[in-house]
């Protein structure tokens, strides 16, 4: 995952190796794993995902940070990963993936309609440490 490093700043620009580093650390024993498209030794996008149980969906995945690299968008890539992630999903007998996506990024929403994703309500945050953000 450290290795992709350079692809994950293309999403979060003023993202550290440190910081990422210690993230990992604490997402990974949380069932926190990636998935990647390579062409050779070339990473062309990745996204994380994590799987758990809530009340209201049951077993679900959780698409996170989702990337592809700008010079290899609009070529399939995006969807060979969603396509991985829904059969992961259904392997795991989810009943559902979720995923957040920034209200303002249109490209991203219009890729999820795309791919058969719908907006099921909002995701409310409250900023309690603006210095803790990515």
């Amino acid at each position: 995952m450290l290795a992709q490093f350079e692809l994950m700043k293309h999403l979060y620009p003023n993202f550290t190796l440190e910081k990422y580093t210690a993230f990992l650390q604490e997402m990974i024993p949380h069932n926190y794993t990636q998935i990647a498209v390579f062409n050779g030794d070339e990473c062309l996008g990745l996204t994380g995902l994590w799987f758990g149980t809530k009340l209201w969906s049951g077993k679900y995945l959780e698409i996170d940070n989702f990337i592809v690299h700008p010079d290899h968008r609009s070529k399939g890539v995006g969807k060979l990963l969603t396509d991985f992630v829904n059969q992961k999903g259904m392997d795991l007998g989810c009943t559902m993936i979720v995923l957040d996506a920034f209200t303002g990024n249109f490209t991203a929403h219009r890729f999820y309609y795309n791919q058969g994703y719908f907006p099921r309500g909002f995701h409310f945050i409250k900023t309690l440490n603006e210095d803790g953000l990515t």
